[in-house]
């Protein structure tokens, strides 16, 4: 069995890069927490943390960079599958599926010493779910808009209704 030599000053790196990959999972997971869907503070984290240490390991092997981190996607794939759901004619849980994607990014990110790609990514990912409200507005606009583009449509096709009608019942009260 081929020996890793690593040395304590590297595995306490390493330390400190996993817990940043929790500390930005626990950053994007606190919107999610606090909006009450089912992936949180804790799940991020260990998304984020888990995806870090594997692409950390993956370092330590001859050519397993790239493989690693096609796995991972791979695997978290299937982990956003699982929180993606059908209610009726609605699909339930796709931007939850997509955070967990995106927090496993980060991890990699991290695990690959990019830094400020990370903690941007994380930024951006928090700041993408917090734009929430600005979307619902920008939904409720635009329904409205179509709301009342249907309702001019409607009374386009229904026609002008014919003035003749209104002046003979005036006529008729003169006689």
């Amino acid at each position: 069995m081929n020996e890793i030599d690593i040395s304590t000053g590297d595995e306490l790196e390493i330390i400190l890069r996993l817990g940043l990959a929790g500390a930005l999972g626990a950053f994007i997971g606190l919107e999610r927490e606090l909006r009450g869907y089912p992936a949180g503070i804790r799940t991020l984290a260990l998304v984020t943390l888990g995806s870090a240490l594997f692409t950390e390991a993956s370092q330590l092997f001859p050519g397993g960079d790239d493989r690693m981190a096609a796995q991972i996607v791979t695997g978290i794939g299937f982990l956003g599958a699982g929180v993606i759901f059908r209610e009726g004619y609605t699909v339930r849980g796709i931007t939850t599926a997509a955070t967990i994607w995106s927090a496993a990014a980060v991890g990699v990110a991290i695990g690959l010493e990019l830094y400020f790609v990370a903690v941007f990514g994380a930024i951006f990912v928090f700041a993408l779910l917090e734009a929430r409200p600005v979307t619902r507005r920008v939904e409720k606009a635009l329904a409205n808009r179509e709301r009342n583009l249907r309702d001019s449509l409607e009374d386009l096709m229904e026609g002008p209704e014919d003035e003749n009608d209104s002046d003979s019942d005036e006529s008729d009260e003169d006689d």
